[in-house]
């Protein structure tokens, strides 16, 4: 089975506003991924808006040929955002606003009352819902009793961590994560951290249908183009299970 890409662009937008410059365009990025192979396009559009800006969205919504997956913070300021520009899918996202990138996943079960209703206002809107959780058994446990069609597991640990022992163990952890979602009626796809000697072992995971991969992509089209780039990761998930 083919696994899915996701390319998040949020990255050239952060290029961008370094220097608050009209380029480079994240619309352009986008663009340029689908044509080389991306099946959908994903970008965060944070509290605090450091690079994809409200006008990217209204550009990406318009342009964007495949899915728009669009990561924001549980909030109403943010589901309301989404409601004015209809992304094919929600990933509902922890966030803090002096992290670097987002840190960890969703505590759902803590949550749940405020995810409850915002998960509703969205789905009466006929958007499609995921959740960013971390590859915990008890955080699949409460997504499956919100409702979600679908989780993202967070493959942080597994791309920070430096020993074999400890990456096998943070694969184990993502694969029971990914079967228990699975047995549950949830799709499952995985991001976080993925590169380009990394990516290959998740794809033994048969549950995963998709990876959303972002900064490795950008930081390798900056030296070869974005369409090698993407061609170059499509190539590593090409093979079938």
């Amino acid at each position: 089975m083919r696994v899915r890409l996701g390319v998040n662009v949020d990255h050239v937008a952060t290029l961008r506003q370094a220097r608050r410059t009209p380029y480079p365009d994240p619309a352009e990025a986008a663009l340029a991924a689908e044509r080389a192979g991306a099946d959908q396009i994903t970008v965060h559009l944070r509290e605090d808006r450091r690079h994809i800006q409200d006008r990217d969205l209204e550009v990406l919504r318009k342009v964007v040929t495949t899915v728009l997956n669009l990561e924001m913070a549980a909030t109403q300021e943010m589901v309301r955002v989404a409601l004015e520009h209809r992304p094919d899918t929600v990933t509902l996202v922890p966030e803090r606003r002096q992290e670097l990138t987002t840190e960890g996943g969703l505590d759902v079960a803590s949550q749940k009352d405020q995810l409850k209703s915002l998960i509703k206002l969205l789905r009466d809107a006929e958007i499609r819902v995921s959740l960013f959780i971390d590859p915990d058994l008890d955080q699949v446990r409460a997504s499956h009793k919100l409702a979600v069609e679908a989780v993202e597991l967070n493959t942080g640990r597994y791309a920070e961590t430096r020993s074999e022992g400890a990456r096998k163990e943070e694969l184990d952890r993502i694969e029971n994560a990914a079967k228990m979602a699975k047995k549950l009626g949830i799709e499952v796809a995985a991001g976080h951290g993925l590169h380009y000697h990394n990516v290959e072992a998740l794809l033994a995971v048969t549950e995963i249908t998709e990876l959303n991969i972002g900064h490795s992509i950008v930081a390798r089209a900056v030296l070869d183009g974005f369409d090698r780039a993407v061609r170059d990761m499509r190539a590593l998930m090409a093979p079938s299970r």
